[in-house]
C-alpha cells in the first residue's frame, strides 16, 4: 500500500475468410473490451444525484481503506445505473459482430451466454437490479426495453436467461470451499473497490474528499489519483458506505477532460435479506437451453465456465517479467515501467496492421481507425479509445496500456 504522507493524505471461400478475419479483429479488440468491462464494472457501483453532503465524523485514508477491508456485506439488493464513454469508434454491425466474437458467444453460440451478454456493459447507459444472499446466491438483470438479462447463481447452478430471445444458458459454480465466488456476476460493489485499490502504491495519492449522499445513504468519498504524468486516467472516486464500509458510487475521469469514462452506482440498495424467492430459475416452456459443456461444440471452442470477477489487479505482471500466462495465451507479453503508466508489450509475430495500399480494400478503413506514427523503432498504427491506447507497429509488435500515444511511441522506440 502507498506510503502515507500524512493523516489526512495517502497520497477485454470470401465468406469464411472474411469470418476467419473478423475472428482474428476480435482478439485484437479483446484487450480494449475487457479493459471497458472492467472499467466499468470496477465497483459497478453510482447513485446519479448527490443529495447533499452529510456531516460526519473526520476519517483519513488509511482508515477509510481499511474500512473497506473490513466490509462484510452479505445481503443485498438494489438498483445500479452505469454509464461507460470508452470513445471506441462507431462501427455499426462489424462492431457488434466484433463484440460477440470477442466475448466468446460465436456462431452456433447462445445469446443467453454471461460471457457475451454482460460485454453490452462496455459502452452506452444501463440499468441492472443486483440481489445477494451470501457466497452463494446473487442475481444480476440488465434491464432492456421490454425484456430483461438476468444472470442466476443458486449453489451450484449458474443460470443465463435472455427472455428477449428465449434462450437459457446453464453451467455450474466452482466447487471450491468458497464455492460461487468465482462465479459471481460483477455486481459485489466491496469486490471490484478491493481490485481497484491493488493498484495504489507509492505512484499513487489516495485522498478522503469530503463526504456525499448516495442511494439515500451517508458516505465517505475516497479519490485515487496517478502521481505520474503519462497515464489516460485522471481520478477514480469512490463513494464508501458510512456505516457498512460497502463502496456505493465509483467514478473514473480521464485526464484528458471530459465526461467520465465510467459512471456507475447504486440509486436503490438495502442490505435487507432478499426473498429466498429471488434466486429461483426454472427454463421457461419453450426456452432453448445451452449447457456449459456444449457450449463449444458448434465452434470447435473449449467450453467457458460461466464468468467471474473480469479482472483482477493484484495479478499484474511485474515490470520487465515474462507474464505470458496473465495474456490469455500471448507468450512472452512483458511489462515496461511501474504503476499507472505501466506498459504491456508483446510480439504477435505478424508483419503489423495492413494499412494504405499495403492493406487493399481494409487499408483505407484501418487507417481512419488509427493514427499512423513514427519513430526511432519504424512506424505503426495507434488505436485509441478514451482511457486504452495501444501501438502496433509495422513489424508486429503491440504495446498497450493506460498511457497516451506519445508514451507508447517512447516506450516502442526504448525498445529498438
Amino acid at each position: 500500500m502507498a506510503p502515507y504522507a500524512s493523516d489526512d493524505s495517502t497520497t477485454a471461400g470470401e465468406v469464411d475468410e472474411q469470418r476467419s478475419g473478423r475472428r482474428k479483429a476480435a482478439r485484437y479488440i479483446v484487450p480494449v473490451t475487457v479493459v471497458g468491462v472492467a472499467a466499468a464494472t470496477i465497483g459497478l457501483v453510482p447513485a446519479l444525484a448527490d443529495s447533499g453532503d452529510p456531516d460526519l465524523p473526520k476519517i483519513t485514508a488509511q482508515q477509510l481503506i481499511e474500512k473497506i477491508a473490513k466490509s462484510d456485506v452479505q445481503q443485498l439488493s438494489g438498483t445500479v445505473k452505469i454509464s461507460t464513454d470508452l470513445g471506441l469508434p462507431n462501427l455499426g454491425g462489424l462492431e457488434s459482430g466484433l463484440l460477440s466474437g470477442a466475448a466468446g458467444q460465436g456462431e452456433g453460440g447462445s445469446s443467453a451466454d454471461p460471457t457475451a451478454k454482460l460485454t453490452e456493459l462496455a459502452s452506452g447507459t444501463h440499468t441492472l437490479r443486483v440481489a445477494a444472499d451470501g457466497p452463494d446466491k446473487q442475481k444480476l438483470s440488465l434491464l432492456e426495453n421490454a425484456a430483461e438479462y438476468s444472470v442466476i447463481h443458486n449453489g451450484k447452478d449458474v443460470w443465463g436467461y435472455d427472455s428477449k430471445s428465449n434462450k437459457v444458458y446453464h453451467g455450474t459454480s466452482s466447487e471450491s470451499p468458497e464455492r460461487g465466488k468465482d462465479q459471481q456476476p460483477p455486481a459485489m460493489p466491496k469486490d471490484f473497490a478491493e481490485e481497484a485499490l491493488k493498484a495504489v502504491d507509492d505512484t499513487t495519492s489516495v485522498t478522503v474528499d469530503g463526504t456525499a449522499q448516495v442511494a439515500g445513504r451517508d458516505a465517505y468519498k475516497l479519490v485515487v489519483e496517478p502521481k505520474q504524468s503519462g497515464s489516460t486516467v485522471g481520478a477514480i472516486t469512490v463513494a464508501v458506505d458510512a456505516k457498512t464500509g460497502m463502496p456505493l458510487k465509483f467514478t473514473l475521469t480521464p485526464a484528458g477532460g471530459g465526461p467520465a469514462v465510467v459512471d456507475a452506482g447504486f440509486t436503490k440498495v438495502s442490505f435487507a435479506a432478499p426473498a429466498a424467492s429471488t434466486f429461483d430459475f426454472t427454463p421457461p416452456k419453450g426456452a432453448k437451453v445451452t449447457e456449459e459443456k456444449d457450449a463449444g461444440k458448434a465452434s470447435g471452442e473449449t467450453p467457458r465456465k460461466a464468468p467471474g470477477k473480469p479482472f483482477d489487479l493484484g495479478e499484474a505482471p511485474k515490470a520487465g517479467k515474462d507474464s505470458g500466462k496473465h495474456a490469455g495465451g500471448l507468450d512472452g507479453m512483458k511489462t515496461i515501467g511501474e504503476g499507472w503508466t505501466a506498459i504491456a508489450t508483446f510480439d504477435t509475430g505478424g508483419e503489423g496492421v495492413p494499412s494504405g495500399k499495403a492493406g487493399g480494400e481494409f487499408g483505407g478503413f484501418i487507417d481512419s481507425l488509427g493514427d499512423k506514427v513514427h519513430g526511432k523503432f519504424g512506424s505503426g498504427t495507434v488505436f485509441s479509445t478514451r482511457l486504452v491506447n495501444a501501438l502496433v507497429t509495422d513489424d508486429g509488435k503491440v504495446y498497450a496500456g493506460l498511457v497516451t500515444k506519445d508514451a507508447l511511441v517512447k516506450a516502442a522506440d526504448a525498445g529498438k
